[in-house]
């Protein structure tokens, strides 16, 4: 009975013989189709314009592409500007249109030539697929020239569409669209592996941007987790997430971006610490505020002022949580007023700043009324912030703390081991958990305590474990030793400053850990990877993002601008076409200038490993889907044929 009830419910879907069967016909052919491309990145940071040139350049497959059609008819040069047009239309047309003589001349041309690289692109994909991604009014055009035959009967009618479009003053439209549906058709699946938020300037720009995407999945970092708790209202999380875009100059992102209310930690930082020169708390400065440019005085005293606060409440949660084995991390109550010194793991050191005005030291993790009265107007504003709850609520719908893909496992941090190779037990809630079943019940309680906290079986406020995935020793999401926040703003000696990676970080250099997780998931280490963030590999310093083999990649090369110093290149993308998988390592991305003018830098690309034979959509989780409809559809059309089910016309 239940299958013919499933049966009935399908044939609304496809109400008699000849629709099932043409279904039928559709699906097997696009399981011969080649797999499509997959593109993985991590740790992107709020960096919105370098992901976004990123995304437009493919990770620089549609430089390539270029090379290989136009290889042999344009010059170097010429083929560098073509790929321009793809990477950023609109700042391409607007240079030349300063430039070209004949600017309708160059825009015939150029509609020529990206076509070309667009129809091989769309090779790849069924018609129908590639229709739905072309926009709503040049959808009809743009269907008819990608699929225009090089017969002679229809070249008249291809130069008659180009010529039309320059002629109506479409062509600027046509250009960037066109531009849009290459990169879009290129792209078949995307994976975030990770840190989407703080220290770049618009995490909000780029989840809008995502958020219009298709087929894109998240697998949380600890960046992203923070902001998770933040938006159920913990006031740890919230003070985490202030402080560290207060940190790194991001106003218009937390003000205009996701209107979130900082007059009162503005007030409070003026009256608190009006005196105070708060050196060690000047924000870094990578980029400038349009909307909402803040003094760096003003900033370094408000960066301070959440400092405090989040010293404290962090204090009040670690205290209320025993089982998060962090009282290593309960510093106030370890400064010495009377002599200016801190005991850090029985050791004494001496403060760099000992201005503290809001602190009592009989009771310092009380807060005051000014800092409550600040923590309770940043919930208000989080929890009311409609973009920000969407955008949280995106992660979660497309988002898990791991996801297995076409036999690759993806996670952002760490697998919690012991040195010895063994998974870690960590416990929470009174039961201890390992290996797989430790991310499973991480992921499910994460969801419940957004979502349902009066079902979450771990204890305290919701968020409360957002936190300690966080910054926890033994959280995935970490996998340090601790978070040297306080000595790093109070303490000179950089000793201190220290965070000693997991034995994970060590063990999966060689091949026999790495194997030993991909069983734990259920995979095969022969034809199985693992792809993480997090850490940034320090090219400089000869470190390799490829681990165990070429078993494990870490792909956070340094997106961010903060860590471009130290690794020495701009980020990595992870490629598995129906070819190979490589790897593209990427240069820093080049703003406008003020001339208008703009360096675009095409990455390396290092084929890490060769496939046997072309993959098809056949060997993929997507054939897997589509070979059971298939079978379920000629279920359906037995049923028809046995008059089980009446068919419909």
């Amino acid at each position: 009975m239940s299958d013919i009830r499933f049966l009935t419910l399908l044939a609304d879907r496809y109400p008699n013989v000849q629709a099932a069967s043409a279904e039928i016909i559709n699906l097997n052919a696009i399981l011969a189709l080649p797999k499509g491309t997959e593109y993985f990145f991590s740790d992107l940071h709020g960096e919105h314009e370098a992901f976004v040139h990123m995304l437009k350049s493919c990770s620089g497959t549609i430089k390539d592409k270029i090379d290989d059609r136009f290889g042999d008819e344009l010059t170097e040069d010429e083929r560098d500007a073509l790929a321009a047009l793809f990477y950023d239309a609109a700042s391409e047309i607007r240079r030349r249109k300063a430039s070209e003589q004949d600017f309708d001349e160059w825009c015939r041309v150029s509609i020529y030539r990206m076509l070309a690289i667009c129809k091989a692109v769309a090779s790849k994909h069924t018609r129908s697929k590639v229709r739905k991604r072309l926009p709503e009014y040049l959808g009809y055009v743009m269907d008819e020239l990608l699929h225009a035959d090089d017969e002679e009967n229809k070249t008249s009618y291809y130069e008659a569409i180009i010529n039309s479009i320059v002629e109506c003053g479409l062509a600027e439209t046509f250009i960037r669209e066109l531009a849009d549906v290459t990169s879009s058709l290129a792209i078949d699946q995307l994976h975030i592996i990770g840190d989407i938020f703080d220290r770049g300037g618009h995490p909000d720009k780029i989840l809008d941007y995502l958020m219009e995407q298709h087929d894109v999945d998240f697998q949380w970092g600890n960046h992203d987790v923070i902001w998770m708790g933040a938006a159920c209202g913990n006031w740890a999380c919230i003070a985490n997430i202030i402080r560290n875009n207060v940190s790194y100059n991001n106003f218009d992102m937390l003000e205009v971006g996701y209107g979130i209310n900082l007059r009162p930690l503005t007030s409070l930082a003026a009256r608190a610490y009006r005196d105070d020169p708060c050196e060690a708390f000047k924000p870094h400065l990578y980029d400038e505020n349009k909307g909402d440019p803040v003094s760096m005085g003003t900033a370094a005293r408000m960066n301070k002022a959440i400092s405090i606060i989040m010293l404290k409440v962090e204090g009040q949660l670690i205290m209320e949580h025993p089982e998060y084995e962090m009282e290593d991390r309960l510093l106030l109550d370890k400064i010495d007023f009377d002599k200016k010194t801190v005991t850090v793991d029985g050791k004494v050191w001496p403060l760099k700043d000992m201005f503290l005005p809001t602190v009592d030291p009989a009771h310092p993790y009380e807060l005051t009324d000014d800092e409550k009265t600040v923590m309770k107007a940043l919930e208000v504003s989080i929890r009311n912030s409609e973009k920000l709850q969407e955008h949280i609520k995106f992660l979660f719908s497309h988002g898990a703390l791991f996801k297995i893909t076409n036999g690759n496992l993806m996670f952002h941090g760490c697998m919690p081991m012991t040195a010895d190779g063994e998974f870690m037990d960590v416990k929470l809630a009174g039961e201890s958990h390992k290996g797989r079943a430790l991310m499973e019940y991480l992921d499910d309680q994460v969801r419940k305590q957004f979502y349902t906290p009066e079902k979450a079986t771990e204890g305290g406020k919701p968020g409360d474990l957002m936190w300690y995935l966080w910054k926890g020793s033994k959280s995935p999401l970490f996998g340090k030793d601790k978070m040297t926040t306080f000595e790093r703003m109070f303490i000179e000696d950089k000793s201190t400053h220290k965070e000693t990676t997991g034995p994970y970080y060590t063990l999966i250099k060689s091949r026999g850990p790495v194997e030993k997780m991909l069983r734990e998931f259920g995979l095969d280490p022969s034809r199985s990877k693992i792809l993480n963030g997090h850490v940034p590999v320090k090219i400089k310093k000869g470190e390799s993002p490829i681990k165990a083999d070429g078993l494990l990649f870490i792909i956070d090369g340094g997106m961010s601008k903060a860590y471009q110093k130290t690794t020495g290149i701009a980020g990595y993308t992870f490629i598995y076409n129906s070819h190979s998988m490589a790897l593209a390592e990427h240069k820093p991305y080049s703003p406008m200038k003020e001339d208008g003018t703009q360096e675009f830098h095409s990455p390396r690309l290092e084929v890490v490993e060769k496939l046997d034979k072309r993959m098809l959509v056949a060997d993929t989780d997507k054939g897997i889907d589509i070979k059971q409809k298939i079978a379920d559809l000629k279920e359906l059309v037995q049923a028809y044929r046995d008059g089980v089910i009446k068919e419909r016309y």
